[in-house]
């Protein structure tokens, strides 16, 4: 195979320009500055050498959407972290209320906000990349509706949770104490979902840093109130519930407040429209689908507590370890996801095809590249790490021994979570949804609880039914994505898009890429094909009539 030393690698080869980012939105100076950055972080002679230029840009891409947005998942996780710690110190029946309570608002109102506004990451990503920017405006409107109308039955769900966790069987005075907090919480319903709906429009346009500043001032917000509400108010578990309630509504007014001043709007904002009422089915197609495909997933976690708390209160503790643990190291994969889920649905929305395919294999081999490197880390520590959290040597052990199995688990869930951002993208959230379904609830979840009663592994045998069914989902959606006909996800993408592509053929692969790029993007024999076609695309994409449902 010949090298890429023929050419000087900070010159793109002839015709590599669109297929090495999505230049949406972007100056052609704009463009030269990020090549001239990211030609800076490679200087190593043997990386530049052997990683082809169109690799190098969309690592640079995607290392660049992935660190804020990193940041940002990590300061939305300490909000309700502060609020545990808080809790802790009222008492121990005010902790089991409140963990009780945040499983209730997981289950019936994170999930559900977070899973409809997955939609919007389709969409947004695709319309914007197709460069049809008012329409975005118009998506953000109709998604905005919709998930105000879903705050109802969340609200009659959190209304009615004190029944609903007496049916579960839980105890009284803790029910009790999470029904308290749960309807503190209510006002906090719509802001948590506007602010989903905020991330969404603002990342899927490649804007970033204001979610990262609003979550960090929301955190500084959010430690005093609940230290003014819980210690100086003597409010307990009713104080840490406001403040929690007045953060989310803070972080949500903030983001929106930042968006006005510093009219990050216009573009694709054209004020309130009639359009917004329509096609409210082609929106559900994706928002119904994407809500079961989070869903799945969180509940899974919340059954997995449920079975630990069978056993007993250190398995019920252990597991609770494993679960934090296992979020803060989740926080890297979901970087790269959110990442992937805009390169790969502004490639679609712009028509460029083979963009999106680089930008799978950079994204799938940079998570599996941090997963390797965080499963050393834990390897290492796994045998102390427990005590961060306990002192208890028991619930220790258990851990220790529960991460052995964690550390491949942790591999194949980062890779699974990329292929799931690549998978909304490209607009796929059924196949995640049944996928998931089949994988936690078919297989995971049955051989974990043989394996914990049956086999008397305890939570380890859990994680090992986790174990079994992340690697085979994985290895399913990998398969999926590079066996893909392509050229027909990116025709989907233009007519979301309110766009058409005209395919026209166009040179030969190899006089617009050079050998190295050739050689590895053929491994996927129905997407090298598509090489050819998929380079100059942008030029062939036309604005056609707004498509209705």
């Amino acid at each position: 195979m010949e090298k890429l030393g023929s050419t000087d690698p900070a010159d793109p080869p002839p015709g590599a320009g669109p297929v090495a980012g999505v230049s949406v939105g972007r100056s052609t100076g704009a463009e030269e500055d990020e090549a001239a950055v990211s030609s800076k972080l490679f200087r190593c002679a043997c990386v530049r050498r052997w990683l082809p230029l169109v690799y190098r840009e969309e690592l640079y891409q995607v290392l660049r959407l992935s660190g804020p947005l990193l940041l940002s998942r990590v300061l939305n996780f300490l909000l309700p972290f502060v609020n545990s710690i808080f809790c802790g110190h009222i008492g121990n029946a005010e902790l089991a209320g409140f963990a009780l309570a945040s499983a209730t608002i997981n289950i019936t109102t994170y999930a559900t906000g977070f899973g409809l506004a997955v939609a919007c990451d389709t969409l947004i990503s695709q319309t914007y990349g197709s460069k049809n920017l008012k329409r975005v405006g118009v998506i953000l409107q109709r998604s905005t509706l919709i998930l105000l109308l879903f705050c109802l039955p969340c609200w009659a769900l959190l209304v009615n949770s004190h029944n609903l966790l007496i049916i579960l069987h839980q105890e009284e005075q803790v029910a009790k104490i999470a029904h308290l907090y749960v309807m503190a919480f209510l006002p906090a319903v719509p802001a948590i979902f506007l602010h989903q709906l905020q991330v969404a429009y603002l990342q899927n346009q490649g804007i970033i840093l204001p979610q990262m500043y609003t979550a960090a001032a929301a955190n500084v917000f959010n430690l005093g109130a609940s230290y003014v509400l819980i210690f100086l108010l003597d409010m307990g578990v009713n104080g840490s519930a406001i403040a929690n309630s007045l953060s989310q509504i803070a972080i949500c007014l903030l983001l929106f407040g930042y968006i006005r001043w510093k009219k990050l709007h216009q573009e694709t904002w054209a004020g309130w429209s009639t359009e917004c009422l329509q096609e409210w089915g082609s929106y559900m197609s994706l928002a119904i689908p994407s809500a079961f495909m989070v869903c799945f997933e969180w509940w899974v976690w919340e059954v997995g507590g449920l079975l630990a708390g069978v056993l007993g209160e250190v398995d019920l503790a252990a597991q609770h370890v494993m679960v934090e643990i296992g979020a803060i190291a989740f926080m890297f994969p979901l970087g790269i996801q959110a990442a992937a889920c805009v390169r790969v649905g502004n490639a679609l929305g712009a028509g460029n095809t083979t963009s999106a395919l680089v930008t799978c294999k950079v994204a799938l081999f940079l998570s599996g590249t941090l997963a390797f490197l965080q499963g050393i880390a834990i390897a290492s520590f796994k045998s102390v790490v427990g005590y961060i959290f306990t002192s208890d040597e028991n619930i220790v052990n258990i851990v220790s021994q529960s991460l052995t199995v964690y550390i491949f688990v942790q591999f194949f869930d980062a890779l699974l979570c990329v292929c799931s951002g690549i998978l909304v993208g490209a607009g796929m959230q059924k196949i995640a949804a049944l996928s998931n379904l089949v994988g936690y609830y078919c297989i995971g979840l049955p051989v974990g609880i043989a394996l914990m009663f049956a086999a008397k592994l305890r939570i380890l045998g859990l994680w090992l039914g986790i174990f079994i069914c992340v690697s085979l989902e994985t290895g399913f959606f990998i398969f999926l994505i590079f066996k893909l006909n392509w050229k027909k996800v990116t025709q989907k993408a233009q007519l979301r898009a309110g766009k058409r592509v005209m395919v026209i053929p166009m040179r030969p692969v190899s006089t617009l890429l050079n050998d190295a790029m050739v050689a590895d993007i053929s491994d996927c024999p129905n997407t090298a094909k598509l090489v050819g076609e998929a380079v100059n695309q942008m030029a062939t994409v036309q604005s056609t009539p707004r498509i209705r449902s």
